[in-house]
């Protein structure tokens, strides 16, 4: 909890004066969607109560500072993987091969999270994104690329925790202005334009 939920609230307490004088300013967090998928998953007992805590407090965080720093201009979002990312700590301690083999590249988190954050930051926020869907939302519908096992079908993949498969949606990202994001009339000038309209399955 001192690196993931305190961290993050040090950091962006730290980072904000600047922020506060950027073109487009974002803070995104790697948390999970603050419903967290299914909620008959007690993923507090499932996983471990002090893991979730933590990574739950920085989504917590994101959305409270989404609105605190709206006046600002400051998109605070948060980014989770719909499957399991090939990643040391998977290889080593969530399940070894079995488990990346069935997973996507850290690519596609580092996709997602760059087109979040090229996006309008005063239309882009208090939003709780997976990341095939920031891609689909961007018109990257064809994800084989990050697979680990090209020969995997979608449906076949790991499913993260703290993600259901129930959460399929799209989301549109608004497209940052060359000039600013910053907001032109405060609180009331600076609403989200994403939306989530389609549900969409994997095939």
């Amino acid at each position: 909890m001192d690196i993931n939920t305190r961290g993050t609230f040090l950091v962006s307490k730290y980072c904000i004066p600047h922020l506060k004088n950027s073109k487009n300013p974002h803070i995104l967090t790697i948390s999970p969607p603050l419903g967290m998928g299914d909620p008959k998953t007690n993923w507090f007992s499932r996983i471990g109560t002090g893991y979730v805590l933590a990574k739950y407090g920085m989504t917590l965080l994101t959305h409270g500072m989404s609105e605190e720093l709206i006046d600002y201009g400051i998109g605070c979002n948060t980014l989770w993987p719909r499957t399991a990312i090939a990643t040391a700590a998977v290889q080593n301690l969530l399940g070894g091969e079995g488990v990346m083999n069935g997973s996507r590249k850290p690519e596609l988190m580092a996709d997602s999270a760059y087109e979040i954050i090229r996006s309008c930051s005063r239309s882009t926020t208090d939003q709780f994104f997976i990341d095939d869907e920031v891609m689909a939302a961007v018109g990257v519908v064809d994800l084989q690329k990050y697979k680990v096992d090209q020969r995997l079908k979608d449906h076949e993949l790991v499913i993260d925790f703290m993600c259901s498969p129930s959460l399929l949606r799209l989301s549109a990202l608004a497209p940052c202005p060359s000039q600013t994001c910053r907001p032109p009339g405060g609180r009331a000038a600076r609403r989200t334009s994403l939306r989530r309209p389609a549900s969409a399955a994997l095939s």
